[in-house]
């Protein structure tokens, strides 16, 4: 059995000013539905958050919206996913979303979708989680992020014990492969520490 039940997609809910980050999330909400992984997301209709959603279901896959209640005034829900769970408020909604996803991708976004990839990457590095997290740098869109991570490095913030860790895809055929890679050897590597403990 896959290790990569669901993946949880933070990503713009705008469609962003260039075709390709609409065809990305297109590209992935098929590549999701045909692998059998669940669509964990934020549970709107709107911008690149509804077109990955729809995506999967349109091509038989499931779909999990967590949206918090004032959302539903500003956002359209997504009523055709399979779940749609509503909650209190964004707290709530980011730790659900963790809870139920076994890896996370960032497509192209705003400041929301900027911050629950960064507070997931920071979880990882504090050793909270050792699910994927990855990056989808479609058009070069996180190459200033990337920049700047390169920069803490560079400044002596970002210290080799503490290395933040995150994978990058420039290509949507290459995200589910790198994620269920990732997901595995992290598996492994759990399994022998543990086999480990037990000897000692």
């Amino acid at each position: 059995m896959s290790a990569i039940r669901n993946v949880c997609v933070y990503c713009g809910s705008a469609a962003g000013a260039d075709p390709v980050f609409v065809e990305a999330a297109e590209a992935l909400g098929r590549a999701l539905a045909r692998a059998g992984v669940g669509l964990v997301y934020g549970g709107g209709d709107r911008g690149l958050m509804g077109v990955v959603a729809r995506t999967v279901v349109a091509h038989g896959g499931r779909v999990i919206g967590v949206i918090p209640e004032f959302l539903k005034q500003k956002e359209t829900p997504l009523d055709i996913a399979q779940e749609l769970v509503s909650v209190p408020d964004m707290h709530t909604r980011k730790r659900l979303m963790f809870e139920r996803a076994d890896a996370f991708v960032a497509l192209p976004g705003g400041i929301g979708t900027l911050e629950e990839l960064v507070e997931q990457m920071t979880w990882a590095q504090l050793g909270r989680h050792t699910k994927p997290v990855l990056i989808a740098d479609i058009g070069g869109f996180w190459r200033p992020l990337l920049s700047l991570l390169a920069h803490m490095r560079q400044h002596g913030f970002i210290h080799r014990e503490y290395e933040v860790r995150y994978l990058v895809a420039e290509r949507v055929a290459d995200i589910l492969p790198m994620l269920m890679k990732s997901a595995e050897t992290a598996r492994r590597l759990g399994a022998e520490q543990e086999s480990l403990r037990q000897e000692l």
